[in-house]
């Protein structure tokens, strides 16, 4: 007998989700990495192309997984890759309290 997992069970809704920031912190973390290596490399044209094929080929292969065919996980899974994004760009930016503030551009010609 074939039982499935009921589409709305809360339980699967949390693991799709998690299982989201997880390819969510993989793809960003990776941008950042890529980003990072790829300005001081020989060839960055490559690295940034490689680097995005294969974050992209995994995190389209993760939600194809982690979907199963059901369109709540894949929500739940969506939201965790956003939620990722988002903790990534906390993470990585940089602390603002050394920065000066922008300089105002004059109105005219001198």
């Amino acid at each position: 007998m074939n039982r499935r997992t009921p589409v709305n069970d809360p339980l699967t809704a949390l693991l799709a989700g998690l299982a989201g920031a997880g390819l969510g912190a993989v793809f960003f973390g990776g941008l950042w990495w890529t980003v990072r290596r790829g300005v001081s490399a020989a060839n960055p044209a490559l690295w940034f192309l490689a680097s995005g094929v294969l974050r992209t080929s995994m995190v389209v292969a993760g939600f194809y997984l982690v979907g199963g065919g059901q369109w709540r996980r894949l929500v739940a899974a969506l939201v965790g890759f956003i939620l990722a994004r988002l903790v990534v760009l906390g993470v990585m930016r940089p602390a603002r309290q050394n920065q000066r503030p922008p300089v105002q551009e004059a109105r005219h010609a001198p």
